[in-house]
């Protein structure tokens, strides 16, 4: 007789069938754009108003974008729609500079140099933390970092698959936390500032990339904690003894050209941060603020407003040097080709941006997102849904819609228009309300089949079990998404009762 399938199991079945189902992303913005144009037409007649948040006894109505005017509108806005699309150009420009540090090989070389030179003891917690780090290099992690565990811990006489689901808990779980800015900061970042240009655009023109960074910062070292500790209480010991028959590769450390490659592209990093700390820490420099203290002046500076090309240049100058060292590079063309790679990889995100830039242009110019953010902060105000049981509420809604869809920027996409202004209706700020999609978005990756990278860790994961299968995969995961998202949940509450500001600029409540 066939085995029946515990409740468990047929959830994650339920979530695999109705995640093949729904539509690439790219049509998804299609689908969505298209829905807007509709409800535009079929709600302007009604004659919905609201108050203008933003101005005093201003009022906002539904614009039928399928009448005269509006076709005018969506036929002659489409190019700039997608030009305009808020992440296009920053990721772009962003990707330039990772793109050269990844394709020279200096970021598979810091991981592998990392995690190769912690002590056995501190191998765990070495293996999470470069995870963890590993975001600043978009998905190359994904690619080193598991098979990399799963060889150490083999080699250590430690179950090879604790050291995969590390890595890969790492990576995946604890994506949004760093120490460093990267291109989901810059990605994310400019899709909440258009957001909340919706109720406030002298608010957004206040707000910069870098609104979460304090509190990622300190999530590196709780996630690595957590992440620890999952591994060697929970993980490990559910695993056992290894006993399978896979008994090849070996641990290749450092070559002499690559120690040296990291060398000079060290001192590369150490020189661009002394100019860039000079373009705005003295009194007289050249990007720094003129109004308010000296904290005021840095945080509302130029230099604030430009950390998308000076995150690139950070990237590109290490990892330029470290090409020519390991002669990666040999010519200008080199790293010209290096960087058309990376822009080919990009060719789907540039799809995406064409029709999700359209969505976000349409919903705007109806002021659906307006008059639905005012409407259902009302809402949410009438039940007395506020403080933390929202955060916990959208924590929720989030974390599990990820499991459908993985990309963290269609999904913020889709939802900042809408969440944004809502939270910002009943006083909490845009960046608080990224920093809690944020928690979410990553927490439930590794539990998801429809992750980009699921695949990938299955097959990294059958050369040391055979049988290893979706099932078997998630079971191992779904501690670490369970810890990760109550630990990283409590200390964004625990924040929030402390009044701490999230980064640079970033506040937790929202004054107009």
């Amino acid at each position: 007789m066939k085995k029946r399938k515990g409740v468990f199991q047929r959830s994650l079945d339920g979530v695999e069938l109705v995640g093949n189902k729904l539509p690439h992303p790219v049509t998804l913005f299609a689908i969505l754009a298209l829905a807007v144009l509709v409800l535009s037409a079929v709600l302007s007649p009604l004659g919905i108003s609201v108050e203008h948040p933003g101005e005093e006894g201003g009022t906002v109505e539904i614009n039928n974008l399928l009448n005269a005017e509006g076709l005018k509108y969506i036929f002659g806005s489409m190019t700039d729609n997608f030009i305009g699309f808020a992440p296009l150009g920053v990721v772009l420009v962003t990707m330039l500079g990772i793109g050269v540090a990844e394709r020279t090989g200096l970021i598979s070389a810091l991981l592998r140099g990392f995690v190769l030179s912690v002590p056995n003891r501190f191998i765990t917690i070495g293996l999470v933390f470069a995870g963890i780090m590993s975001s600043v290099a978009s998905d190359a992690g994904y690619v080193v970092l598991p098979p990399l565990g799963a060889l150490i811990f083999a080699a250590l006489g430690r179950h090879p698959l604790a050291g995969l689901a590390a890595a890969f808990a790492g990576v995946s779980a604890g994506f949004s936390a760093n120490l460093l800015l990267s291109g989901t900061d810059v990605m994310l970042g400019e899709l909440t500032i258009a957001a909340a240009s919706i109720i406030d655009p002298a608010y957004a023109e206040t707000m910069n990339i870098a609104m979460n960074w304090l509190f990622i910062a300190v999530s590196v070292f709780v996630l690595t904690f957590i992440g620890t500790w999952v591994t060697e209480r929970v993980v490990e010991p559910r695993l056992g003894k290894y006993t399978g028959e896979y008994k090849e590769g070996n641990l290749e450390g450092l070559t002499a050209i690559e120690k040296k490659g990291l060398i000079f592209s060290g001192i590369a990093v150490v020189v661009g941060l002394i100019l860039a700390a000079l373009l705005v820490l003295p009194e007289n420099a050249p990007m720094r603020g003129t109004e308010g203290d000296a904290m005021a002046q840095i945080i509302q500076s130029p230099f604030m407003s430009s950390l998308v090309p000076i995150i690139a240049i950070l990237f590109f100058l290490p990892g330029l040097v470290y090409g020519i060292t390991t002669k990666a590079i040999r010519s200008d063309k080199d790293v010209a080709g290096q960087m058309t790679d990376t822009m080919a990889s990009m060719g789907m995100f540039i799809v995406l941006a064409f029709t999700a830039g359209q969505f976000v242009a349409y919903f705007n110019e109806s002021n659906m997102g307006l008059v639905l953010g005012v409407y259902g902060a009302e809402f949410l105000d009438s039940i007395n849904l506020t403080g933390i049981p929202l955060i916990l509420m959208f924590i929720l809604i989030t974390a599990f819609i990820n499991l459908f869809i993985g990309s963290a920027s269609a999904k913020w996409a889709m939802m900042a228009p809408i969440f944004v202004p809502i939270m910002m209706q009943l006083g909490y700020s845009p960046e608080l309300t990224q920093m809690a999609y944020r928690v979410a978005d990553s927490t439930t990756n590794i539990i998801s089949p429809l992750m980009t990278y699921f695949a990938i860790i299955i097959a990294f994961a059958q050369k040391y079990d055979k049988k290893m299968g979706i099932g078997t995969l998630i079971s191992t995961m779904l501690p670490y998404s369970i810890y990760f998202l109550a630990g990283w949940t409590i200390m964004l509450i625990v924040w929030m009762l402390f009044g701490i500001p999230l980064g640079p600029g970033g506040p937790l409540e929202y004054h107009p």
